[in-house]
């Protein structure tokens, strides 16, 4: 019940009273302060949430979520050396795990370190569900102005798109778009942004508060130069997911609406929208990982 309460219905209240009260029936078990450290977490109570990390971990140490999670929230507060502490944990337990040394190297891009980032993701052969480390490896490319080198095998995976995938198909297409755009092909941009619009509209209708499909249509739109939809979508994902209930992803349509701004010529949105970024917790360019958070 408290989960439920937590993660669907947004009741965080009558969440930490539900996992209080099991508390009392299950008290050596680790979930029950896993979970305080979720819901402390999305109220922005960073300190507390960090208590209730450190209290599971002494009772489960070895429990590879927990210990992911306590690194995700270390990226979103920029303490990069705990979060890689963290991650290095993981990596003891389960050795080469491909998500978790992507999210390293998305640490590595975050500080601006790209050798350090490559030298993590060369070796990584995802899948086509591995969208995570598909898509970091993609953005170490468009970093490092060499995106000719992941084109082909992202128009081989959208070639023959999983079903499965649902909207990410989608994101996978956006994220091929800049790739071409970066290396010069605007006619190859424009189409693939197309099309990743008309591949992510039927998901909206089904998940209308979807803050990550809402940012890759907004982004999308702003590929294509349609300032109205891009600006429409990044304040209708803000409206949908509003900082002051959700400290954990809140922040992440203000990026897009930056995003937006920037690019569609409203630099004073823009840098406004930016500067109350610099003020949150928020992992930025790290986001690609927030699939992951609870």
């Amino acid at each position: 019940k408290g989960y439920y309460h937590y993660a669907c219905l947004k009741d965080y209240d009558t969440a930490v009273r539900y996992f209080k009260q099991a508390r009392q029936f299950l008290p050596n078990s680790s979930r029950i302060p896993e979970s305080l450290a979720y819901v402390a977490r999305r109220r922005g109570q960073w300190d507390q949430s960090e208590s209730y990390f450190n209290e599971a971990e002494r009772v489960d140490p070895r429990n590879v979520n927990l210990l992911t999670q306590h690194a995700l929230s270390y990226i979103c507060l920029h303490r990069f050396p705990e979060a890689l502490r963290k991650l290095d944990q993981v990596l003891d337990i389960t050795p080469d795990d491909l998500d978790t040394l992507a999210v390293k190297a998305a640490i590595a891009q975050a500080e601006g370190d790209l050798p350090r980032a490559s030298a993590l993701l060369a070796p990584l052969h995802p899948a086509v569900e591995d969208t995570q480390a598909l898509e970091t490896q993609v953005y170490q490319a468009i970093l490092e102005r060499r995106p000719a080198q992941i084109i082909p095998r992202l128009t081989e995976i959208l070639a023959e798109p999983d079903p499965a995938l649902g909207y990410l198909n989608g994101e996978l297409r956006f994220w091929l778009g800049w790739a071409q755009e970066v290396a010069g092909d605007h006619a190859g941009a424009q189409e693939s942004w197309r099309r990743a619009r008309s591949e992510l509209d039927p998901f909206l209708k089904e998940q209308p508060e979807n803050h990550f499909l809402i940012g890759d249509l907004a982004l999308s739109n702003m590929g294509l130069g349609d300032k109205a939809a891009a600006l429409a979508l990044a304040e209708r994902a803000m409206a949908a997911l509003p900082i002051e209930k959700d400290a954990l992803f809140g922040p992440a349509p203000i990026e897009i609406l930056a995003r937006v701004a920037a690019q569609m010529g409203e630099p004073d949105r823009a840098i406004a929208a930016l500067q109350k970024l610099l003020s949150l917790p928020y992992a930025g360019p790290l986001k690609k990982s927030w699939r992951r958070l609870r």
